[in-house]
């Protein structure tokens, strides 16, 4: 599916989006073709190669009452496999004990995913639910890692690169 055929998702806004969008002016903004442009309902293909070889992420979540955590997640290209436009996995690897994210995965499988490209500014918001795996199928994803974590995609946001530092690499 191209980015042009992109269903954006049903409900695009909750009432507290709404409600801020009254009230800073810019409620008028979201006709059908902007949301078809800027709120998608799957990854398209074009945007799988992008995201499985990144580097790192960055991964919200929060508990049963809405306390939130936000966490980096690295481990070099292959971090993040995508298995359809709608489903992605990305490996737990044992860290400091505390459980934070997978913790709060257990009472709230709500998750948002951000990905940065430093070099070129680009940005990719996915959000979804998560399920954790620690035996079977999924596990062997990842050889080393303890535990799988898998996404079912509600909604994809690209993001425009404004305001993202360009980090140049040595000899760039």
């Amino acid at each position: 599916m191209s980015m042009r055929s992109t269903e954006a998702p049903k409900n695009k806004f909750h009432s507290g989006e709404i409600e801020a969008q009254y009230l800073w002016g810019v409620d008028g903004q979201w006709d059908d073709k902007r949301t078809e442009k800027l709120l998608w309902s799957h990854i398209p293909n074009e945007y799988h190669k992008r995201i499985e070889q990144t580097q790192f992420f960055f991964l919200a979540t929060s508990n049963a009452i809405g306390q939130c955590d936000c966490s980096f997640k690295g481990g070099g290209p292959n971090l993040v496999r995508v298995l359809s436009e709608t489903r992605l996995a990305f490996p737990d690897f044992d860290g400091n004990g505390a459980f934070m994210s997978l913790g709060n995965i257990l009472q709230n499988p709500q998750v948002g995913m951000l990905f940065i490209d430093f070099a070129g500014g680009a940005r990719l918001r996915v959000n979804g639910s998560a399920q954790i795996h620690d035996d079977g199928e999924m596990m062997k994803l990842f050889n080393t890692a303890s535990r799988v974590v898998v996404v079912d995609i509600n909604l994809v946001v690209p993001n425009c690169k404004a305001y993202i530092p360009i980090i140049k690499t040595i000899g760039s």
